[in-house]
């Protein structure tokens, strides 16, 4: 979604403590980060809201995100428990930057049904 919608030139560097974030680096989705968890919304429909992508098949999308990251039944998202599967195994295998390389795929596929099923109004479109 950074990449695609935000900043295409985006680069990631992953921390393990939240002191280690440099200067002038913008953390997200660790504790104390603007762009986290706040509330009852995950990381990523925090920076929908923080930049303000108004784009429906983002937001829906984010039911999909926020289910399979928070678990809480906030959404109706069949998909949540595949992707929160998928991710997760991913990421026992893999580091980091590895996983952000394969995980931009999955999440663009994602995407593209979500588009589909909002532009037909069919789950499985054709």
């Amino acid at each position: 979604m950074i990449r695609r919608f935000v900043d295409s030139e985006a680069t990631f560097l992953f921390v393990d403590d939240p002191d280690d974030v440099p200067a002038g680096v913008t953390p997200f989705d660790m504790p104390g980060a603007e762009l986290s968890h706040h509330r009852s919304a995950c990381s990523f429909e925090t920076m929908l809201s923080h930049f303000g992508l108004d784009n429906p098949v983002l937001w829906d999308l984010a039911r999909i995100v926020h289910e399979a990251d928070l678990a809480d039944d906030a959404y109706d998202a069949p998909a949540a428990p595949g992707l929160d599967v998928v991710i997760r195994g991913l990421s026992f295998i893999v580091d980091d930057d590895h996983l952000l390389e394969l995980a931009g795929p999955i999440f663009d596929g994602l995407y593209e049904d979500r588009r589909r099923v909002l532009l037909t109004g069919r789950q499985d479109p054709a």
